[in-house]
Order: C-alpha cells, then sequence, then structure tokens
C-alpha cells in the first residue's frame, strides 16, 4: 500500500498528467512508497474515494484546476469525512491564487502553491515523519530546471500507448497578457536540451507517438526549436510508416527563414500548431499587454496554410476589455480568410490570479463568480449578447471545426463569415433550444433547411454538398433531401491515418 497516492481529475481519459508524473518523480526516496491514481471528471465522486481510499493513504497529493475545481471539491469534502486522519495537501493553478476564498484550501490540510516538486516532496517527508508544519499555505520553492529529476520515465505502458503524452522544453513565458497565468512569470526557463532529446528518444524507443508540447513559447529560442523538430524529422525519415505527431504552440509573428525550412520537411498528418491571436484590435492588445506585430502574424499564418503541411488551430478570445462584438467580428473575417483549419472561439475566463481582473471595473467586467469564471457580460457586450458569443462558440466547433463540412462551410459562411455564421447560430438555438446532444443527422437537416429556407440558396445545389460531405465523413443514412433511388456509399474500410488524430486527419484530407 503506498504511504503517498498522487491524484488527479483530468479533461479527459486520453490526457494523463504531466504535473502528477513531475511530482512523483522529484519525491527521492519517497517515491517507491507513491502512486499516482488519475480519475476523469463526470466520475461519481464516491467512485473516486472508494478507489483512493482502497490504497489506505497516509497522505495524498491532489492536482486542482479550473475544469476540476468543483469535483475536487466535492472530493476533499468526503474524503475528510470518511478519513478524517489523511492528509490531503492540494496543488496546481486553481488553488496557488486567492487560496484564502476557497473552500477546498479550508478543507485541505496543506496547500502549496506554484512550482511543486520541490515543497511538496519536502513536506511528504515531514508528514510521513509526524511533523506537522506551521502554516497551511506553503510558497513553492523554484529550484532550477535543471535540478529537478525527469519525469517521463512515470509515463506508463498504457500511457504510451493509448494516451497523449505531455512534455515540456521550457517552462514559464517571457510574455504578459493579461488574461493568462503566465503573465506572472519573469521569463521563459529551458530544460537542458540533451538530456531531453534524451527523453523523447526513450518515449519513441516505448511506443510513444504523440507528443503534446505544453511550452507556451516553442519558437521563442529556434535553435532549440529546429534541435527539436531535427529529433523527429529523423524518425520520420527512419520509419516513414509508423509517423509521429506532434503538437507545439507557436508565437504568432515569430517565424524565421530557418525555422520554415525545418517545418516545411514534415509531411502531412505528423505537426500541429496552436496559435494564439486571440485579438487583432491594437488598442485592446495594448491595454492587456499583449505585444503583437499582426502584419507579420497575417503574413506568417498565410505562409504556414499555403508552404507546409501543418495542420493550424489558431485561438481568438471574446470578451477582452473594451472589445465589442463589431471590432471582434472584424478580427474574427480576417482569420477565417487566413484559412487556418481550426478557429478556436474562446470566451474570456477570469482564471485565479491573472492580471486580467484589473479592468473590471473601468470595462465593467462581470464574471461568473463559479468555474469557469468565464465572462457573463462588459460595458460594451451585455449579457444576452455574450450567450450568443458563447453558442455561437459551441455551433462553431461542432461544425466549423469538425472538418466535417468542407463544401457547406463556404456556402454558410459566404463573405461575412461572423455575421452569417452568427445568424445560422441564433436561428438554429431557437429551433432547437440546445447546444449540445446533435447528432449529425440533425445538424445536416438543419444547414439544409437554414441555407434554403432562411437564406435562398439553391436546394439541388445545397442537398447535393451536404450529401457529399455527409457521406464523406462516413454517413450511410439516406438524407431527408436525397432521392429514394440514390446509391448509399458502402462501409468504408477504416483507414489507418498513424498517429493523427482524426479530426486532424479530416482537414488536412482537404487542404
Amino acid at each position: 500500500m503506498p504511504d503517498i497516492v498522487l491524484a488527479t481529475l483530468n479533461a479527459r481519459y486520453a490526457h494523463a498528467s504531466l504535473g502528477l508524473r513531475c511530482l512523483r518523480a522529484n519525491l527521492g526516496a519517497l517515491r517507491e512508497r507513491s502512486a499516482i491514481r488519475e480519475f476523469i471528471i463526470g466520475q461519481k465522486t464516491e467512485d473516486i474515494a472508494e478507489k483512493i481510499l482502497a490504497d489506505n493513504p497516509r497522505v495524498l497529493g491532489l492536482g486542482v484546476y479550473i475544469w476540476n475545481i468543483e469535483e475536487s471539491t466535492k472530493l476533499v469534502a468526503q474524503l475528510k469525512t470518511l478519513r478524517p486522519d489523511l492528509l490531503i495537501v492540494v496543488g496546481g493553478p486553481e488553488v496557488s491564487y486567492e487560496t484564502a476564498q476557497q473552500r477546498i484550501a479550508a478543507m485541505a490540510d496543506y496547500v502549496v502553491t506554484g512550482w511543486g516538486e520541490v515543497s511538496f516532496a519536502k513536506l511528504a517527508a515531514q508528514l510521513l515523519d509526524g511533523e506537522r508544519p506551521a502554516e497551511r499555505v506553503i510558497a513553492g520553492v523554484q529550484p532550477p530546471l535543471p535540478a529537478l529529476a525527469s519525469p517521463y520515465a512515470e509515463y506508463t505502458d498504457e500511457d504510451v500507448s493509448r494516451r497523449y503524452l505531455y512534455v515540456e522544453a521550457s517552462r514559464g513565458c517571457p510574455f504578459k497578457c493579461e488574461f493568462c497565468l503566465s503573465a506572472l512569470d519573469k521569463t521563459a526557463w529551458p530544460f537542458p536540451l540533451e538530456p531531453f532529446l534524451a527523453d523523447l528518444e526513450t518515449l519513441y524507443a516505448r511506443g510513444a507517438r504523440q507528443f503534446k508540447f505544453v511550452d507556451r513559447t516553442f519558437n521563442l529560442k529556434v535553435d532549440t526549436s529546429l534541435a527539436i523538430l531535427d529529433f523527429f524529422l529523423a524518425k520520420l525519415d527512419a520509419a516513414p510508416d509508423d509517423p509521429v505527431f506532434v503538437h507545439f504552440e507557436l508565437i504568432p509573428d515569430h517565424l524565421p527563414e530557418r525555422l520554415k525550412t525545418g517545418i516545411q520537411r514534415f509531411p502531412p498528418g505528423t505537426l500541429q500548431f496552436e496559435i494564439g491571436i486571440q485579438t487583432f484590435d491594437p488598442d485592446v492588445q495594448t491595454r492587456i499587454s499583449r505585444r503583437q506585430d499582426n502584419a507579420r502574424a497575417a503574413t506568417n499564418l498565410r505562409w504556414l496554410r499555403e508552404h507546409c503541411n501543418a495542420h493550424l488551430h489558431v485561438d481568438l478570445i471574446a470578451g477582452l476589455p473594451g472589445e465589442d462584438v463589431a471590432t471582434f467580428a472584424r478580427g474574427f473575417d480576417t482569420l477565417v480568410a487566413l484559412a487556418p483549419h481550426e478557429i478556436q472561439f474562446g470566451i474570456l475566463k477570469r482564471l485565479r490570479g491573472a492580471p486580467i481582473a484589473r479592468h473590471t471595473d473601468a470595462f465593467g467586467l462581470q464574471f461568473n463568480p463559479e468555474p469557469p469564471y468565464n465572462i457573463l457580460a462588459t460595458n460594451v457586450i451585455d449579457f444576452a449578447t455574450m450567450q450568443r458569443l458563447s453558442r455561437f462558440a459551441r455551433y462553431w466547433d461542432l461544425i466549423a471545426n469538425s472538418g466535417r463540412y468542407p463544401r457547406t462551410l463556404p456556402r454558410l459562411l459566404g463573405d461575412s463569415p461572423f455575421a452569417n455564421f452568427l445568424a445560422f447560430s441564433d436561428w438554429l438555438y431557437t429551433r432547437t433550444g440546445q447546444t449540445h446532444a446533435l447528432a449529425q443527422e440533425r445538424v445536416i437537416r438543419a444547414l439544409y433547411d437554414f441555407l434554403t429556407g432562411e437564406r435562398g440558396l439553391n436546394a439541388e445545389e445545397t442537398g447535393a454538398d451536404l450529401a457529399t460531405d455527409y457521406h464523406a465523413a462516413g454517413g450511410r443514412t439516406r438524407l431527408p433531401f436525397e432521392a429514394a433511388d440514390v446509391a448509399l456509399p458502402a462501409p468504408r474500410a477504416r483507414k489507418g491515418v498513424g498517429a493523427t488524430p482524426a479530426r486532424q486527419a479530416r482537414h488536412l484530407q482537404q487542404s
């Protein structure tokens, strides 16, 4: 039985917690007396508590994030009821700030804020030795990165074969965008490159083929970026029939020629870039301390779309202080014209500790007091309009980002993408009253009715495009607007796409 259990509730099974593995790798002599137990949000709290208590631990370290804070709070309450002697230590970004206001922090025995590897290990040793430090809130010590033990051996064979593996070549961020907790970092710190590449080599040899880099600024240091790209290119050259899929976050306005050359060498389905634009409005950028050359960012996005095979996932945020719907719409249309494969339409959230809160009074920011702390209204976007934008974001992900409608989407967007999709979003919500649990066949019929009935588009052409999209994505039902004698496609053999996720594969097949 482990004396220490390290646990968290992940958003999905496919997400293996890097944080827990960093903690366990740095427990030193206590590592062998510890175990990692991961759960998924939505699991019954009693079932999670039962599994944790079955280990009979003396210390529980619980990773708390914005997506699991509510369920983690319920879990701690139950555990304290069932095992009052269980020493519970919570940590993670959600409890690292505004700690005194949080119920979970009041119930836990200790809170470790910030970096946890060194401070949790020290605290766990004290607790197992019978010591009870007087301070309940412990500021995490930030050691030099070379002093930390590598976490990657903590990934199990099941993790390697069935889950995304999160890795980090650097930690922190030099930028100060106020909606992000990384605004509190002083800079970005790189991990030693050669040991990190050796870790990647070991993971690859164990069978890992999907790697998600959590670095905020992968392309900040180009020499390091190229070394990592070269590592994966060597694997692709050696085994083209067993490809990797690698995800990086890119700064949009920094793409030197040397980096372009490396990026161009990757074949389709092996590389994904998440690129944060967030807003194209210079005044809003200045207001939230975001440095971004919009012209260069647009040029780089256009180059990436036209000259490389990477899958492009680009972020925009609605509800930033002072940005109204019209300004956001212009930015959205600008981004649509640049044709990334996906646009992540996000709604501003007030992360605990993030500097964005300083604009609350001046710009009438009204945030949901409960997780995920999404913006409800501003002085230029009222609550009803923000609700419309939230529904837009959901439907956009369901339709545009899904990659299922390459022929129909241009018809829907026309020459005014934001306005036209907002009109469809409003119409769809009025018709269904739902933003979730919409089957694909129901979405297809809604698109057909809206485009032909509300927009007056040619029924035959619209139906043909929708039917082609539907069947190309694997749909085998005869649609209501298809002729009764139309032959339905035969079941498709599953095509292996290597490590490429299905949605990205659909987008790239259309490029």
